[in-house]
């Protein structure tokens, strides 16, 4: 990457704004943290002292009247202030990364790649999860035919916490977008689609388990894809005992991967990608591959897992700005896992199976 660095402005400083996005943006090359956009006089002096040159805004509309100081701008705001930050931001002439779920409805979504083709703008979904050491893996052992023909895809991302955090993630307004099903199953949906491809069914059940919550805490979604691959995915933050991130059974041999991607804890923790051994796993974790027995009893091989790399996805951003490169995921791929969503919330609401 060569020129001078892409100005990216990022709107939002909490878990996603902090933890993910300035991190992944400030360590990729051929891009700069430019302005961060926070009105939390706390989260200022976070970002001021993280990243000591950046410029600071208390609201988005001051970002948007110096477009032309900005090559990218990054939502990672509250889930329903994505459609109008984007739209405002692809009107000002300013390509976006939106944090997932790019929207509420598959439907805005749409309208949004439809506004983002007709200005000539770049439009992706930050759908990290693509970039998890587990799912580049499983890809690959795909790929490879390791697995023989899928039969069965299980994916969990299942927590423990029994006491609500509140929030808006935790709302039961509709307006927030909130609950499991849009936070935790944007991503094993997303995972799922992009293994298997479309889904021509849905089924769903959705609940409410801790007291005090509000949204939906303890989802599980069925698909069944156009291949006849089904799809089982759990998201939960009420399980006690974890499950299996993934288990995968096909017509030659299964593999079954425990524990999750180590990249989001060193992003917590403040390790910075790029240092020595980023996103590699320690091979106590690996999964295991083979068939007849089970991996817990010793059945079946050890499967080296891949790093993950989550810079991946701000890397191939920059040469899509730069060189017109593909856009690592689309508006459009978004609008497709929001569709399965919508059909899911349909399908837990009434107790029927969604035809897509």
């Amino acid at each position: 990457m060569t020129g001078t660095p892409l100005r990216v402005g990022l709107v939002g400083y909490g878990l996603a704004g902090s933890v993910f996005h300035a991190p992944l943006i400030a360590t990729t090359e051929g891009l700069t943290l430019d302005t961060v956009v926070t009105s939390n006089p706390r989260r200022q002096e976070q970002a001021r002292a993280e990243f000591p040159d950046v410029r600071l805004a208390a609201g988005p509309d001051e970002l948007f009247a110096r477009a032309g100081e900005l090559d990218l701008v990054v939502l990672a705001s509250p889930n329903k202030t994505h459609v109008p930050l984007a739209t405002a931001a692809l009107k000002a002439g300013l390509p976006v990364v939106v944090d997932k779920p790019i929207a509420g409805t598959a439907a805005e979504a749409r309208d949004l790649a439809a506004l983002a083709d007709e200005r000539g703008l770049l439009l992706s979904v930050f759908q990290n999860r693509r970039w998890d050491n587990d799912f580049l893996t499983l890809r690959r052992m795909i790929a490879e035919g390791e697995l023989g023909d899928v039969w069965r895809f299980e994916s969990r991302f299942e927590r423990w916490r029994p006491q609500p955090k509140g929030g808006w993630r935790e709302s039961g307004d509709p307006a927030e977008i909130g609950g499991l099903l849009y936070d935790l199953g944007s991503h094993v949906v997303d995972q799922a689609l992009v293994l298997f491809g479309p889904a021509t069914q849905v089924y769903a059940e959705a609940v409410v388990r801790r007291a005090g919550a509000e949204a939906d805490d303890d989802t599980f979604i069925a698909l069944t894809h156009a291949n006849g691959v089904r799809s089982h995915l759990h998201v939960s933050a009420t399980a006690a005992q974890l499950g299996p991130r993934f288990r995968v059974l096909g017509s030659r041999a299964g593999y079954v991967k425990y524990g999750l991607d180590p990249q989001e804890a060193a992003l917590r923790e403040g390790t910075r990608p790029g240092t020595e051994g980023w996103g590699a796993e320690d091979e106590s974790l690996w999964g295991r591959i083979g068939s007849g027995e089970s991996p817990l009893t010793g059945g079946g091989r050890p499967v080296p897992t891949l790093p993950g790399d989550y810079p991946a996805y701000y890397a191939a951003v920059a040469a899509a700005l730069r060189d017109g490169a593909p856009n690592p995921v689309t508006a459009r791929e978004a609008a497709d896992a929001l569709d399965v969503l919508e059909a899911a919330r349909r399908s837990a609401r009434d107790g029927v199976a969604v035809r897509l």
